[in-house]
């Protein structure tokens, strides 16, 4: 059996070295400052999130989009989300000017050029369909990040987010990187599983072993558990059909699904990764930035690294391959 750490790419990025991973809590005082650039759906309800989750972990909220009234607007809204007599401090929120967008420990691409509206379903892949023109806008910012000497963690919020990591490894060092989406996925699993127990008994054990691999989406592995002996591979691939198909099922009832994604995926993740426990996140895996259960240590990134089931482990390295060739040629198209 293999476990995650056996997938690696033909051609991972050069390594070189990393200064100490600023955006760790060294103590209990040690509050990270967040900011968050690009204010639609996904980032409105990450800030609103970390308001509400962020205590304890996240010194301040700072707000960037190129609508100032929206900034303004959110700035007023969202500070006032309080408890009962102010008795959990909530992390402030700031304002931000394009200078100051990397005086923070942690930074949080949520721009979106062109989210497919409601009724583009026909595209395909709605992530994949905003590739181009993200990239764009991310590019400016990784390279911006760069060149200002930034040290913190550049954490990818926008689809799709697994080659946006790649596109941001290209001016930081990969370890600055990580991709926040996997958080979601496996909520939407956990939704799932909990559903259709009752009719498909092999998803009764994902409270205990069940785990999301892969990229944000397409190519996207859920199963009911890791354990050799729980693991069912029906029961795994109608799960991840299910999972990946939920974006498609609330846009269906006409709505943009993006409530679970900016609370499950940034807002309840970020704090774990802050204090370096376990999380579902995309990391640097071996020169592809791949989703699975990961934790930062000052050392580095430690996988989970369970042994997997071989007909598993089979489907994960189907899904790794097909993401890196996919970073190859968005690289290639760049050349031509």
């Amino acid at each position: 059996m293999h476990s995650i750490t056996d997938l690696r790419s033909a051609y991972p990025y050069p390594e070189s070295s990393l200064p100490a991973y600023p955006w760790m809590m060294q103590s209990q005082n040690d509050l990270k400052r967040v900011h968050i650039i690009g204010l639609g759906d996904v980032g409105m309800n990450a800030a609103l999130g970390l308001r509400i989750a962020g205590e304890g972990y996240v010194s301040a909220i700072g707000l960037y989009d190129i609508d100032k009234n929206l900034c303004r607007r959110l700035e007023i809204e969202i500070s006032q989300v309080l408890s009962p007599l102010g008795k959990a401090p909530c992390p402030p929120v700031v304002l931000l000017h394009e200078e100051e967008l990397f005086a923070c420990d942690i930074f949080l691409f949520c721009a979106a050029k062109s989210v497919p509206p409601v009724g583009d379903e026909a595209l395909g892949d709605v992530r994949m369909a905003q590739l181009s023109s993200n990239r764009q806008i991310l590019s400016r910012y990784a390279k911006a990040a760069a060149d200002a000497g930034f040290s913190g963690l550049f954490g990818v919020v926008s689809d799709p987010l697994d080659l946006l990591c790649a596109e941001a490894a290209k001016y930081l060092h990969p370890e600055q990187v990580q991709g926040f989406g996997l958080g979601v996925m496996y909520a939407r699993a956990a939704y799932y599983a909990r559903k259709h127990a009752s009719d498909t008994p092999p998803l009764a054990f994902f409270p205990e072993g069940g785990r999301v691999f892969g990229p944000h989406g397409e190519g996207l592995v859920a199963v009911n558990s890791i354990r050799p002996d729980q693991y069912d591979d029906e029961a795994a691939r109608a799960l991840t059909r299910d999972t990946v198909g939920a974006n498609l099922s609330v846009r269906a009832l006409g709505y943009k699904p993006y409530i679970a994604p900016g609370i499950s995926s940034v807002a309840l993740t970020l704090p774990e990764v802050i204090a370096g426990r376990w999380n579902d996140s995309a990391r640097y895996l071996n020169g592809v930035f791949f989703g699975a259960r990961n934790r930062l240590t000052p050392a580095g990134t430690v996988w989970e690294c369970d042994p997997l089931p071989d007909p598993l482990f089979a489907r994960l390295y189907e899904s790794y391959h097909t993401l890196d060739k996919k970073v190859r040629n968005m690289d290639k198209n760049d050349m031509t």
